[in-house]
């Protein structure tokens, strides 16, 4: 295993990964199909003769498949190269953020720009030590620019069996969130929520103990999550409304494994159906995790789980067992 500088890694950043590759595939009425089937997604912007692709898919033009990628540069194999020569041999993605900058609609050819933008110091997480690397990818359509993905993942020597952290990492750096979360290591923290432009709303709510849901100012349709646009009629615009907090469990699991610092297992997390229509993920609390059932009344309030972060729960109602 070679030992790695950090400066060896940095050097990479602002490489370019890709110069004007072309996507395989024109933007297409048969990948959009197939896309919004997979994901249940009848939004009739996406059908008939004047179809816009989901922004979501804009990743989906620039993919390689299973036979690569075409004209990408070294830059981004040697990283990996290097990473794997240090012992980061294992891969995970984390995250992705997308801007759109204009809809893609049938017939629109695709050409990207790829930059290794970011590559992190040394991380210790739950699954292993390594760094994370994000990519960024400007995306254009017929030469015009369309979007923007940044993608990040984690290449990490996994952590060995039975120990939070592999050989050579601190005590109890291993807090299932990378190391500079907190500058206590030893404290056992919840994963901190990715607050942006799209959601951010949703949390000044949160900590004004008010649960608030995304309605769209042209056809009034409740969204949850916070969207940057309305999945029913396309609409840009948006006010909010609280929710009462009345709800019931429309679905749940119980989490067993793997363990995390954060939490102590066995608990319920549940699927909750608002009484305003839309649902939420969050867990149920106040009442045994192998008690929670499907049609439970739950109420919701808002737990501190340290000094730093609140989140809303849902609280099983007084004989709300079925």
């Amino acid at each position: 295993m070679k030992a790695l500088s950090y400066e060896e890694l940095r050097a990479f950043e602002g490489r370019a990964a890709a110069t004007g590759s072309p996507g395989k595939d024109p933007v297409n009425a048969p990948m959009i199909r197939h896309w919004c089937e997979a994901m249940g997604d009848t939004n009739p912007a996406y059908e008939g003769p004047d179809a816009i692709a989901p922004p979501t898919m804009l990743q989906a033009w620039t993919m390689g498949g299973l036979s690569g990628y075409e004209g990408r540069s070294p830059a981004h194999d040697e990283l990996f190269a290097l990473l794997d020569g240090a012992g980061c041999t294992s891969v995970v993605a984390t995250d992705c953020e997308q801007e759109y900058l204009r809809p893609l609609r049938p017939g629109d050819v695709i050409t990207y720009d790829s930059v290794i933008e970011s590559v992190s110091p040394l991380k210790t997480t739950k699954l292993g030590t390594g760094h994370f690397v994000t990519t960024r990818m400007d995306v254009r359509a017929n030469g015009e620019p369309a979007g923007t993905h940044r993608f990040r993942i984690l290449k990490y020597a996994p952590a060995r069996r039975g120990s939070g952290a592999p050989p050579g990492a601190a005590p109890g750096a291993a807090s299932g969130a990378s190391s500079d979360a907190s500058s206590d290591a030893g404290k056992k923290l919840r994963p901190r929520p990715v607050v942006n432009r799209d959601n951010a709303g949703f949390w000044e709510g949160v900590a004004e103990h008010r649960l608030l849901i995304q309605r769209c100012r042209s056809c009034e349709t409740l969204r949850f999550p916070w969207l940057p646009g309305c999945n029913a009629c396309g609409g840009q615009d948006w006010d909010t409304v609280e929710a009462s907090g009345e709800g019931s469990v429309f679905s749940y699991v119980v989490m067993h494994h793997p363990p995390f610092p954060a939490f102590d297992p066995p608990y319920a997390v549940g699927l909750v159906e608002l009484a305003e229509g839309v649902r939420i993920v969050s867990n149920v609390v106040g009442v045994p995790y192998d008690k929670v059932r499907i049609g439970m009344p739950v109420r919701l309030e808002f737990l501190r789980v340290d000094d730093e972060l609140e989140l809303p729960v849902f609280r099983a109602a007084e004989g709300g067992e079925v």
